[in-house]
């Protein structure tokens, strides 16, 4: 992009040239001494950067970044806790037109792996603690790259020129890549242009943010929801308050010391806060609004989080393709008289819903339930080297399919009610069946295996498996998720494993994990958690 939001007389930067880059120099103008970023720590404050502090950090980085080999449409990948180093590199990515890549620091080297040898980046950020693992998975890729501390930016760009780059985004790069498997475990790099990014940021959203509220970002940042609510506090431009990692209580105390404003919470924590004895003697009274989502909340668990916390409440549905929320419940929509609450709420202006026919894409009536399809300027350019999963996915006119089924009512409102694939999502996190039970079938004890979901209060799903054990061979439970825990990162592991005789399948041989699956959701209203 090469026009310059600086020269405008606007308080706000201007939504149709928005990137990272111009974000960030435009609060740096307009508000330099003022705090941009507080990143806390076991309860204390790690960082602490004003607007210009940001805006040189970042400069700094962007340097260090071509200094270090990347080039324009380059990636850097970050594998790290939520630090003011990746808020430097995240900027200063887009200030040097690089791409940043977020990789979930809880995977194995084996797992890190394939999304290494997928991205080929020229640069790769890791904590510390994280750095034995990433040397592994980096081997094990066969690519050379270079490896720098992410959580130290003074490490490897303290020393360079805070003085910014001639450089300026343009709308068609790739500002981010973040990994989603598909139903064949397969990961996938979902790619989110400039472009996109504006468009999601330029849209109305159901808060008022500005630079006079400060927003608590507890999301881990290799998820969209971790990194997108720091871009958009800093689009906006609000103190945008970083948690590295937190306890309940530690949440609690961090509200009522920033005097936070606005949060975005997954339904998990959120029921771990409320039940924290420290809520009922917190300040809580800055909070404005509570946003949540990534994944289903239970209407009881709404209704005691919405009498302890007094504030508005915002449900968000979305997911990383969509490259940000699709609907919005409001808070006038959480009155519980309304019956709304299970409600994933109704598109804003400018993102087009539709319920259709998995198999045929023909239009559902009006409460008949079909696939959720969605259409808008904010979803994904198409996934990483991988045209026909895209083909897959973003299908006739533009239309993306989101894997998940459900139903609208006359007033447009989305209802959910389960996922015509067979994900698992606990606590926030996808797990794909088929990687598990591919680890699962390569223990010397086990022929076959199925995984699925089952319900769980806090987490809202677990993975559960069945096996069959191989013959001669005696399968047990505990050794088994042993074995997992070594092999994939401990979300995806089996909570519980139960031995049968055979698994049950269609006259075509295939695994009937529904079958399995629905007599522990007997009692619940849906089949999500």
């Amino acid at each position: 992009m090469t026009s310059q939001d600086d020269e405008s007389p606007s308080n706000q930067p201007d939504v149709q040239t928005t990137s990272f880059a111009t974000d960030v120099r435009h609060w740096a103008r307009r508000r330099p001494n003022e705090t941009a970023l507080t990143v806390v720590a076991d309860g204390a404050i790690e960082t602490q950067w004003s607007w210009a502090e940001l805006d040189e950090w970042s400069n700094r980085a962007a340097r260090a970044i071509v200094d270090l080999g990347a080039t324009v449409g380059g990636r850097v990948v970050h594998v790290g806790r939520n630090r003011a180093g990746y808020v430097a590199l995240l900027y200063g990515a887009s200030k040097c037109r690089t791409t940043i890549v977020g990789i979930n620091w809880r995977l194995t080297a084996s797992e890190i792996a394939p999304l290494l040898a997928d991205s080929r980046p020229s640069l790769v950020a890791v904590d510390d603690e994280f750095r034995a693992t990433v040397e592994s998975a980096i081997a094990a890729a066969g690519i050379e790259t270079v490896i720098i501390n992410a959580a130290a930016p003074s490490e490897w760009c303290g020393q360079c020129s805070s003085d910014p780059l001639s450089t300026q985004p343009e709308p068609d790069d790739i500002a981010l890549i973040f990994y989603t498997s598909g139903t064949t475990g397969t990961p996938k790099g979902v790619l989110l242009s400039v472009a996109a990014i504006g468009a999601n940021l330029a849209r109305e959203a159901p808060w008022n943010i500005g630079p006079d509220n400060t927003v608590m970002v507890c999301s881990p940042v290799f998820h969209t929801a971790g990194t997108g609510w720091i871009y958009m506090p800093v689009h906006s431009g609000a103190h945008c308050l970083m948690m590295r990692d937190a306890t309940p209580s530690q949440l609690l105390a961090a509200i009522a010391t920033h005097r936070v404003s606005h949060a975005l919470l997954v339904p998990a924590v959120i029921g771990t806060m409320i039940n924290d004895p420290d809520v009922h003697t917190t300040d809580t009274s800055s909070l404005e609004t509570l946003a949540y989502g990534a994944s289903p909340i239970a209407p009881d668990l709404l209704e005691r989080a919405m009498r302890t916390l007094s504030c508005d409440f915002v449900q968000l549905y979305g997911m990383t393709e969509t490259g940000g929320p699709i609907t919005y419940l409001r808070p006038e929509d959480h009155d519980p008289n309304l019956n709304l609450l299970h409600s994933a709420g109704r598109s804003p202006d400018g993102i087009e819903l539709r319920i259709v026919d998995p198999d045929t894409g023909a239009h559902r009536a009006t409460g008949e339930r079909g696939e959720v399809w969605t259409r808008s300027d904010q979803q994904m350019a198409g996934y990483l080297g991988n045209p026909t999963a895209t083909a897959e996915t973003i299908v006739s006119d533009g239309w993306l399919r989101t894997g998940d089924a459900g139903y609208m009512d006359r007033d447009g409102y989305l209802f959910l009610t389960d996922r015509l694939s067979d994900v698992i999502v606990t606590g926030a996190e996808n797990v794909y069946p088929v990687e598990v039970e591919n680890v699962l079938t390569a223990h010397p004890t086990v022929s076959e295996a199925a995984v699925f979901g089952t319900p769980h209060e806090r987490w809202g799903e677990t993975v559960t498996a069945v096996v069959v054990a191989s013959e001669g061979q005696v399968a047990e439970p505990t050794e088994l998720i042993t074995w997992c825990r070594e092999h994939l990162a401990h979300f995806k592991a089996p909570t519980t494993i139960d031995v049968i005789d055979e698994l049950p399948r269609n006259p075509s041989g295939k695994v009937l994990r529904r079958m399995l699956r629905a007599p522990f959701w007997a009692e619940h209203g849906r089949q999500i958690g």
